[in-house]
């Protein structure tokens, strides 16, 4: 590439200006092609640079005589030639005059001419000195890289000197590239602004032509109401005065209206005020009845509970013990109708639960009776001061959130601690299930779909085993208490689907109880199914659910090691008696808590559970040892203290008082010491099977042993006795 190459360009280009140039200026402004009047000075051009006035511009020829108009030419009206000389001279004053105003007029607008083209004359010199100094600068800079290219004495400089032109050369070139596409883009974004620009202009020409059609309609009406006016007579100005009558009258009306309405409003006013009152007063009423109802509640359940006391002491005689009996069961035979039989639909919640527990032993009706006595109790003083405020706080925290607004935070965590309202409860249990699920359900969409179709043409070997566990499954509960209900037909969709979604699990007897709660609470099959995944692949540890539930057993072992720090008397208590808490807490961590408390305390758990994961299984495990802890330790048998750990949960009515000994009393509960400890006993438990498998090895290959010795000696006896 020759470094000249852009000077060349400049030359040329500056040699075509200078060529264009000198053609406009030899037609420049002193170059005139037949003017009307020729100045003295016309032909200097070489030595002159702004066009001269003639001082005394040649005078055009004398034009004829004017022609009369009326008379044809050549002749002379007999009046004409009597017109005295006077008459005559001022009419070749008036030619003259108009000879020279015609001069005048042309030779302005010569000057004009003139004018204009010397400016675009100096304009074009003007760019040509421009294009010169372009072409200095470009001169000046060919000039230094001539003598830094010179001054280098080696040729690997030069050279590398050379490259460096060239980069700035293509860089150049890009630069231009840059320019070109950006004023092609400024090119269409014109032809699209001028498009837009036509486009307006000939809506605006279609609405002047709108406006113009109205106002000529807007006349022609005026004109005739006009004409209306002025032919009508004597019937339209009577009509006239009888339609200004009825409007006098019609403002007459509306005044009375509007005084009526002063009147009702204040009487509006007061009815309400009065309404207001009887409300507030209403309200106070059935706060007090709230409050005795429940005082009542309170005196029947102690009035109860010791007729249970007593029926449950030795010392009393038969005659005594029979009057008890007696006394229970005329007790049990009330319905109480005014108390817990208000509303029929209140016999279950809005999951379908049975608010009053059903017990299977005729000894725990009486016991049942009591709890539900003190639920009612626990409901009618709580819910105002409870429930409120924290469905309140909820509303505000969703406010103008979606499901994929929500993210994690302490806000959060605290809020679902405390339990999500029914309303919402649906939407963030969803939110939780798909922020736990969402790389398996981004990579297979239709993952539910496929697997509920390969279930129903490849039958799975736990399909058995599921069939019989969909009837066992929420008894109590509305949705699953009839064979026929459409819940069921669901929940063994979603079993089979998860039996082929995960086959080292297949199915595990618990598995029914937690995917029936996803499916009350979630309403959707597909979203219960990927609950029971979040809940089994996601939140539970490995192996929980496997056929050996080695996992489930070691958080057995570290229940047992938080008991003793956290409830020290009672672990001791338990020790005592040789109870071991596992037979009672295993299905607990199993099925997480489904069908061992009320659905009140159950779901607000679940909530929790859900988002910070198996920690709060431990923490409410330990939190129902606290609540009943003093009725436990009063209990010094084994067999009754084994019948009352079977059904203690149930009876637990206050579970804002559960939640605030789980998540304050028993803190504090980090989750690495959790991890540890499981982490522990899981390795230790590994162990103990690898022992057990060996100690089975060894006594399956002495029993193999032992027989065949058995066998031989069998057969020598016979030989002997032969």
């Amino acid at each position: 590439m020759s470094l000249k190459h852009p000077l060349i360009e400049i030359q040329n280009s500056v040699h075509s200006l200078r060529k264009r140039s000198s053609q406009e200026w030899s037609q420049s402004v002193f170059h005139v092609d037949a003017p009307p009047w020729t100045p003295p000075n016309a032909t200097d051009t070489n030595n002159t640079t702004a066009p001269s006035a003639p001082t005394t511009p040649i005078e055009p020829p004398t034009p004829p005589p004017l022609l009369s108009l009326t008379e044809p030419t050549g002749q002379v009206s007999p009046a004409e030639g009597r017109e005295s000389p006077s008459l005559f001279d001022r009419r070749n004053r008036k030619a003259k005059n108009r000879r020279s105003s015609t001069m005048t007029l042309s030779r302005t607008e010569t000057l004009q001419q003139e004018k204009q083209m010397l400016m675009e004359e100096v304009k074009a010199q003007k760019e040509l000195v421009w294009i010169l100094h372009k072409a200095l600068e470009a001169s000046q800079l060919e000039k230094r890289t001539c003598a830094e290219f010179l001054a280098e004495k080696g040729e690997q400089e030069r050279l590398e000197l050379l490259r460096h032109r060239e980069r700035q050369a293509a860089d150049l070139r890009g630069r231009l590239e840059e320019a070109k596409t950006e004023a092609e883009a400024t090119r269409r974004s014109l032809a699209q602004r001028d498009a837009q620009l036509a486009e307006l202009q000939e809506n605006i020409g279609m609405l002047k032509e709108k406006n113009n059609a109205k106002q000529e309609v807007i006349i022609k009406l005026s004109d005739q109401v006009t004409s209306c006016m002025s032919s009508g007579g004597g019937s339209d100005s009577q009509t006239f005065r009888q339609l200004q009558q009825d409007v006098e009258n019609l403002k007459d009306d509306i005044e009375a209206y509007k005084t009526q309405n002063k009147f009702l409003n204040s009487e509006i006013y007061q009815l309400t005020k009065l309404w207001r009152t009887s409300s507030e007063q209403e309200k106070s009423l059935m706060v007090k009845c709230a409050y005795l109802e429940a005082s009542n509640c309170q005196v029947e359940s102690r009035y109860l509970n010791v007729l249970r006391q007593l029926h449950e002491t030795k010392s009393l005689d038969p005659v005594q013990r029979g009057a008890v009996q007696k006394m229970i069961e005329d007790a049990l035979k009330g319905e109480l109708k005014s108390v817990l039989k208000l509303n029929v639909a209140r016999d279950h919640d809005e999951y379908g639960f049975k608010i009053i527990p059903d017990y299977e032993v005729e000894d725990m009706k009486l016991l049942a009776k009591i709890q539900a006595l003190e639920i009612r109790s626990h409901n009618l003083l709580h819910q105002e001061a409870g429930e409120r405020p924290l469905l309140s706080r909820w509303a505000q925290y969703l406010a103008g959130r979606s499901d994929d607004d929500l993210c994690p935070s302490p806000e959060l965590k605290c809020l679902l601690r405390a339990g999500v309202p029914k309303e919402y409860r649906q939407q963030v249990w969803r939110w939780v299930v798909r922020t736990r699920t969402r790389t398996i359900r981004e990579r297979h969409p239709q993952r539910y779909q496929q697997l509920c179709e390969k279930s129903r043409t490849s039958p799975h070997s736990a399909s058995r085993q599921i069939q019989l566990d969909l009837h066992r499954t929420l008894t109590t509960n509305q949705h699953f208490s009839s064979p026929s209900s459409p819940a069921l037909q669901q929940l063994r969709r979603i079993l089979l689907a998860f039996s082929w979604q995960n086959p080292a699990i297949g199915y595990c007897q618990g598995l029914n109880r937690v995917a029936a709660i996803a499916l009350l609470v979630l309403q959707s099959e597909e979203e219960a199914f990927w609950c029971l995944v979040a809940v089994v692949e996601a939140i539970m540890p490995q192996d929980y659910y496997t056929k050996n539930l080695v996992a489930s057993q070691a958080d057995q072992r570290v229940l047992k090691d938080f008991l003793s720090e956290k409830l020290p008397r009672l672990a001791a208590h338990f020790e005592d008696y040789s109870i071991d808490v596992s037979l009672i807490t295993f299905n607990w961590f199993m099925v997480i808590f489904v069908e061992s408390l009320p659905s009140d305390i159950l779901l607000p758990l679940w909530d929790a559970f859900l988002y910070e994961g198996t920690k709060v299984i431990f923490r409410y495990a330990l939190a129902l040892f606290k609540y009943k802890e003093d009725d436990i330790l009063k209990i010094h048998d084994s067999v009754e203290m084994y019948q009352y750990l079977r059904f203690f949960t149930k009876t637990i009515s206050d579970g804002r008082k559960l939640i605030s000994v789980a998540f304050n009393d028993m803190n504090p509960f980090p989750g690495r010491l959790l991890r540890n400890r499981r982490a522990l006993h899981l390795e230790r438990l590994q162990a103990e099977l690898r022992e057990l498998e060996e100690q089975q090895k060894e006594f399956v290959t002495e029993s193999a042993e032992r027989k065949d010795k058995e066998l031989d000696t069998m057969v020598s006896e016979d030989d002997e006795e032969l």
